[in-house]
């Protein structure tokens, strides 16, 4: 089976109305974003349902606003990276009378703000800390953030608010951020980061959250696999598999740090030759 990465553009086009050709008229669509969960989860959908289903499948990475857009108008056919039910609200209330919400695809995630332990031992344990005027120097008045679109951003910006803090949130991509924060261990630097779980730098560096008194970031999430409305209808063995497809978040933890030191696609590999009774099991659900 085929499978095409398209980008952002190409992401766009198509939520402009663009045809697809008959060749791809039956693959199923898939959205997604650069986030370490979103790409391994993604990848191991896209397996799973051409290699076990019979399907395929298209990766279409774009942004997440992009992605509600696109199964609200049927531009794209899922996503597997829906934060509720606090990070992606806005987009839930925007679009959730035109989506289908097809089930948990893990739980017991989590946002909030990390600092390395080395920080955290120095007393900046709280983001009430960060009104301090040593630690605000010592950051530069800057969290080192996301993606404008991540709803982990909108609430990184009401925490500032909140908090009433003199700092400027610097938006860039997951990568960006996992740069900027690898830099500054190695250079002993202090530094904010937005972050979340799961996620593979949790493993690669010793961090600590700080504790958020006043619940700005929200509580324990879970993420959902979401789709067009009238999905089911066309391709139902594959909506019924996202809707049996879930992991746990401390496995899933596992291999996104294994994508991080190899390659997701390595990562991958080994989830489907060491994990394979569980993939048996998603199958099995979504045939029954």
């Amino acid at each position: 089976m085929k499978k095409k990465l398209l980008t952002t553009a190409t992401a766009a086009a198509l939520s402009l109305g663009m045809a697809t050709s008959a060749a791809q008229a039956d693959d199923v669509r898939i959205g997604w974003t650069a986030w370490a969960d979103a790409e391994f989860i993604t990848q191991v959908a896209d397996r799973v349902i051409q290699e076990r289903l019979d399907t395929g499948v298209e990766l279409v990475q774009t942004d997440i606003a992009p992605q509600y857009a696109g199964l609200a108008g049927g531009d794209l056919d899922l996503m597997l990276m829906s934060w509720q039910p606090i990070t992606h609200e806005d987009y839930i209330d925007q679009f959730g009378d035109d989506i289908v919400d097809l089930g948990v695809l893990y739980d017991n995630a989590k946002l909030g703000w990390l600092v390395p332990a080395s920080l955290h031992a120095e007393g900046l344990t709280s983001i009430e800390d960060l009104r301090d005027d040593e630690w605000r120097d010592r950051l530069n008045g800057e969290i080192q953030g996301i993606d404008p679109g991540a709803g982990l951003t909108r609430l990184s910006h009401d925490t500032i608010e909140e908090y009433e803090l003199d700092y400027t949130l610097i938006e860039a991509s997951d990568a960006a951020m996992t740069a900027a924060l690898d830099r500054a261990i190695r250079r002993d630097d202090a530094i904010v980061v937005t972050g979340w779980s799961p996620h593979w730098k949790l493993g690669a560096y010793e961090l600590e959250y700080l504790e958020d008194p006043k619940g700005a970031l929200g509580g324990a999430e879970s993420i959902h696999a979401m789709s067009r409305t009238g999905f089911a209808d066309d391709h139902p063995e594959v909506a019924a598999f996202a809707g049996c497809m879930n992991i746990d978040i401390d496995l899933l933890n596992e291999y996104m740090y294994l994508a991080d030191e190899e390659s997701t696609g390595h990562a991958v590999d080994k989830f489907f030759n060491d994990e394979a009774g569980l993939v048996d099991e998603w199958v099995a659900c979504a045939r029954n």
